[in-house]
């Protein structure tokens, strides 16, 4: 093993909000893939609908689900596991689900309702979590930015900046 593969942290594991947010991918991911197999069984759980714009028969839609439940689960391990890809993957992937679920309204009314809102959570936590940053060094402690002197961190007298979750200069 090398130095450089040495000196490279293992990927923190996923806390506050976005471990909310990749507990719920990896729960709708499995509920949407319990979906899909229903849909794709012709099981007579969904209703028939009538008239409607984005209509596929049931086989399709169960794949549709089937699929994007597989890798939103996965998707949803990896922002456990605190890796960097599933944050951009995520935020992506609970977009695609949204629309999916909209389309999906007319089957499961209430169920797409409550997947969108759990869409939009997921992707306000997955972007505006700032734990990427930390874990790269330039958070709120100075010490990965040019501007690490002016920050007041580590210095005497600076009351334990250098302290996690310290603020700078105090």
């Amino acid at each position: 093993m090398d130095s450089a593969q040495r000196d490279t942290p293992a990927p923190a594991p996923a806390s506050g909000p976005t471990l909310f947010a990749g507990v719920l991918m990896l729960v709708n991911g499995v509920l949407s893939v319990l979906a899909g197999i229903t849909g794709i069984a012709k099981d007579d759980v969904y209703a028939r609908l009538g008239d409607y714009v984005y209509k596929f028969n049931l086989t399709t839609w169960g794949w549709v689900h089937l699929v994007l439940g597989v890798v939103v689960a996965v998707t949803g391990w990896g922002v456990l596991k605190g890796m960097d890809w599933a944050r951009g993957a995520g935020v992506g992937l609970a977009a695609v689900s949204i629309v999916a679920q909209f389309l999906w309204l007319p089957y499961t009314p209430l169920w797409a309702l409550v997947s969108i809102a759990l869409g939009m959570f997921v992707i306000w936590a997955l972007c505006a979590d700032g734990s990427a940053a930390d874990r790269s060094g330039a958070g709120a402690s100075g010490k990965g930015g040019s501007d690490a002197g002016s920050s007041g961190a580590g210095g005497p007298g600076t009351g334990g900046a250098d302290r996690p979750g310290a603020a700078p200069g105090l």
